[in-house]
């Protein structure tokens, strides 16, 4: 039970100490939006209430990126990959902060399975880097759009993000690097060390890949009589898929002005997230495809009230205790995402708009419609709103039940 306490002050205390390069520096002047700009980092969710990022000095621009970088991995997963005398108490930190509703160990020890989870995280991120300046990237624009990407971050170092490059290879190397990053980094592993097939067994990695066809389908066909190519249209709908169902909120193109099917599609994106064990925010594909299962399931039962029916996850039977998990987990999060906006609609914000922030904030998106869509700076709401949504975007980094268990009256006493 100490190990939810140590992950959530860990994780507010980083955040607060985080604003102070911000705050102190003067860029950014209000320890209140300070806060938010850091909390928005760490969580990766990517959300900036800055204005001209390429006012700040490179210095700050790489702070900004580097908080991502740390936030995605997870600073506790950190610690216990450095620190082995950590013991029996690193898998209650390593659970606390794993995003996804199981946590996948790849050897025996959990501090050999941090530091291999490490050591993909950096190579993949030093992988992408190259790929960007052979692209035509800067070191430095390559290394921040690499952190960011990895962690599924979004903060850029230009105002206009991916889109001030022009550049259809860089687009498409984001691209690929962040689905990556929005799958399970366990299958990842696999795939490297020669086994591609038990990767291919994953039902929630055959989801995710359904997900991203069936949407570049929709998008690109929407779009398609207003781009100037089938390149284009292809291009700017995968990058725009990856980016929101990833929780990523990178932009090449301005999807405000997309048809309405086209924007429909992304706004549904946002209630997915990507995989379990990667490095993206939301509510997770694995959990929708348990609940899609089990709704099949329940029609089935309508037909025949006797049968035995259970859902199978890669190729086994998932007990009932998984469903009843994802079930309470879902529902939670529906309810913070209402508590939520009714907060943000306090600001006198119309309720689409509400919802669309905090389903940014709680799902780590950082991206929305609206006035939080491309090229916009967050609003400037009362520092009530803020903070609040500061709360739910770490709630939504810790995956709700690591923080509102600390809360029930159960926790204090044992």
């Amino acid at each position: 039970m100490k190990a939810f306490l140590f992950v959530f002050f860990a994780w507010v205390l980083v955040c607060l100490l985080g604003a102070l390069p911000y705050f102190f520096t003067g860029y950014i002047p209000n320890f209140t939006d300070a806060v938010f700009e850091s909390v928005s980092g760490f969580t990766t969710t990517g959300t900036t209430v800055v204005d001209s990022v390429e006012a700040f000095p490179k210095a700050l621009i790489f702070w900004r990126a580097m908080t991502h970088w740390l936030g995605g991995m997870g600073i506790v997963v950190l610690t216990v990959a450095l620190f082995p005398f950590i013991g029996a108490g690193a898998f209650h930190l390593f659970k606390a902060e794993t995003p996804g509703p199981k946590v996948d160990k790849i050897t025996p020890r959990l501090t050999d399975t941090g530091r291999i989870l490490w050591m993909l995280y950096i190579i993949l991120t030093a992988a992408q880097a190259v790929l960007l300046v052979i692209f035509g990237m800067d070191w430095f624009d390559a290394v921040v759009h690499s952190f960011s990407t990895m962690a599924t971050g979004g903060f850029s170092s230009r105002n206009e993000s991916i889109a001030y490059y022009r550049s259809p290879g860089i687009e498409w190397v984001c691209t690929v690097f962040m689905l990556l990053a929005g799958c399970n980094f366990t299958l990842i592993y696999q795939a490297l060390r020669g086994k591609p097939r038990d990767a291919l067994r994953s039902s929630e990695l055959r989801t995710y890949g359904a997900i991203i066809l069936v949407s570049a389908i929709l998008i690109t066909v929407s779009i398609l009589p207003q781009s100037p190519s089938l390149e284009t249209a292809l291009r700017q709908a995968f990058f725009s898929i990856a980016s929101i169902l990833t929780t990523t909120g990178f932009f090449n193109a301005d999807y405000s002005f997309w048809p309405s099917q086209a924007r429909g599609v992304i706004f549904f994106l946002m209630f997915l997230g990507g995989c379990s064990g990667s490095t993206a925010g939301g509510v997770k594909v694995i959990r929708h495809f348990i609940l899609w299962k089990q709704a099949g399931n329940e029609m089935k039962r309508i037909i025949y009230p006797r049968g035995v029916f259970s859902i199978q996850i890669d190729g086994k039977p998932g007990g009932k205790e998984v469903v009843y998990g994802v079930a309470g987990f879902v529902f939670l999060y529906f309810v913070t995402l209402f508590a939520a906006a009714l907060l943000v609609s306090s600001a006198e914000e119309d309720i689409f708009l509400s919802l669309n922030i905090s389903l940014s904030a709680l799902g780590n998106i950082g991206l929305g419609l609206g006035k939080i869509g491309p090229f916009n700076a967050f609003p400037a709401y009362p520092a009530y709103v803020k903070w609040g949504l500061c709360f739910a975007m770490i709630l939504g980094r810790l995956e709700l039940q690591t923080v509102l268990v600390i809360f029930t009256r159960d926790f204090w006493r044992r």
